[in-house]
């Protein structure tokens, strides 16, 4: 592995991080919630009255923020070393696993971690030692 350091753009990372810190901490605030977008989205189907018009302002964020960047700055060239069948299986085991740990990696790594949560600690070490192991398996024992 290497990193394209011409390519690096450690302004816009911290920018990035600061945005996501800072929605992450308005909606724990004045909502008292967290920022998990597996509860928001699981919420939307049995969420009481009243309840939605956070969750599908949120989500609706996660949409138009991308748009109004590739209106501001061209759509980033994006790589997938995948196939379809691999992308749909990795969306369906990340979804049930996210269920079945009680939390997604932003609800666990980001908000989780800046509370202290030690069960976020273990949820997100154990998000990182499967990438890290699926990766190892996959790239360089079976070599895919």
């Amino acid at each position: 592995m290497s990193i394209d350091w011409t390519a690096f753009t450690p302004w816009s990372a911290l920018a990035g991080g600061i945005l996501i810190g800072l929605s992450a901490s308005l909606l724990l605030l004045l909502h008292g919630r967290i920022a998990g977008i597996s509860g928001i989205v699981g919420g939307l189907l049995q969420a009481p009255d009243g309840d939605n018009r956070w969750r599908i302002a949120f989500l609706g964020g996660l949409i138009v923020a991308p748009l109004v960047w590739t209106l501001a700055a061209g759509a980033p060239t994006i790589q997938v070393d995948a196939g379809y069948p691999t992308l749909i299986l990795a969306g369906l085991l990340v979804g049930f696993f996210t269920r079945m740990g009680a939390g997604c990696t932003s609800g666990h790594g980001v908000c989780g971690l800046s509370r202290l949560s030690p069960r976020s600690l273990v949820a997100t070490l154990s998000f990182m030692a499967t990438g890290f192991a699926t990766v190892f398996v996959l790239r360089h024992l079976l070599g895919a």
